[in-house]
């Protein structure tokens, strides 16, 4: 262990230079590159698909619903320069879906070429594990991480071409659960599957970023309230004979209480996407939470996992 010690040292003291050089070292040039966005009917697809737009990018803005309120939505608000954002219709499910966006992409690429692939879609829900069903089990690995996975493959050659950037969105729900663990599933295994991507586009040129955010269930429509009377009429009648109906109510009641006090600024996770997708030495993480999240990771990663374990029993409890 003393070994390691002079190459921490040596790793804080260049820290500081490091950030230095971030802020220091020149933008990137937006006008003439293009960016695909899976997930812009709303949320942090939708305002990336504005921002990046505003900023002089190309920008695909994948939809499930391409004639929906938030694809007219996206498109009224580009404005005059319209021209530059395409809405197109684009279900991570599907492989040829998939298919079109790159055909697409590949038709009506801008001079610089293709920069940048956002996996922004998905979806969450509440449940104890057996409260679930094998078919939305499969429904979340489908559009959580296969998603994913299938565009990022589609893009691949046109990422190492240019030398561009794979954004993914994961959550620091990835570090622990409440309540819901189906979607923990599915952004830790995202992780680790950027965690092998990353290394292997270095030699490419291609950069790998993750964005971990808090809780910011009111800033998007990820994650609506939860009905406990909903839960209960889905339940097996063995699960029924497990858990009553007090009990998923004051399991509902706790998790809608966490809804309720998420964050109501999605720009502050657009601000690290959009650094992701310019920044001349972007982070391969960006966590945006609030203290006591970041807090709940630090435990979750560095102590033994009783000490987690009791931290969350202990929240449940209450």
């Amino acid at each position: 262990m003393w070994a390691a010690a002079p190459l921490l040292l040596l790793f804080l003291l260049l820290l500081p230079l490091a950030r230095w050089w971030r802020r220091g070292a020149a933008r990137l040039e937006p006008a003439g590159r293009a960016v695909l966005i899976t997930g812009c009917d709303s949320g942090f697809g939708h305002l990336l698909a504005l921002r990046l737009h505003r900023l002089g990018f190309t920008v695909f803005a994948g939809c499930l619903c391409p004639g929906g309120d938030g694809a007219r939505r996206l498109q009224r608000e580009a404005g005059a320069g319209a021209g530059r954002l395409r809405v197109l219709r684009l279900d991570v499910t599907r492989a040829r879906d998939v298919r079109a966006a790159k055909e697409l992409v590949l038709s009506h690429l801008p001079e610089r070429g293709f920069w940048g692939l956002v996996n922004n879609a998905g979806i969450s829900t509440f449940g104890e594990t057996g409260w679930l069903s094998m078919e939305t089990y499969e429904k979340f690995a489908d559009v959580n991480l296969l998603g994913s996975i299938r565009t990022t493959l589609a893009f691949l050659p046109l990422l190492r071409k240019y030398k561009g950037r794979i954004v993914f969105m994961s959550s620091i729900i990835a570090y622990f659960t409440l309540g819901n663990g189906i979607y923990s599933m599915t952004k830790a295994a995202i992780e680790k599957f950027c965690d092998a991507l990353r290394l292997e586009m270095k030699k490419f040129g291609v950069q790998v970023c993750i964005i971990q955010p808090g809780n910011y269930a009111r800033s998007t429509k990820i994650q609506p309230p939860v009905s406990a009377e909903e839960i209960w009429s889905e339940l097996s009648e063995e699960e029924k004979a497990v858990y009553n109906k007090e009990y998923v109510q004051e399991r509902a009641n706790f998790f809608n209480s966490i809804l309720s006090e998420g964050s109501t600024n999605g720009n502050e996770v657009v601000d690290a996407m959009v650094d992701a997708l310019t920044s001349p030495a972007p982070k391969a993480r960006y966590m945006v939470a609030k203290l006591k999240e970041k807090a709940l990771v630090f435990v979750c990663a560095l102590f033994p996992t009783f000490v987690m374990d009791s931290v969350l029993s202990y929240a449940l409890s209450k």
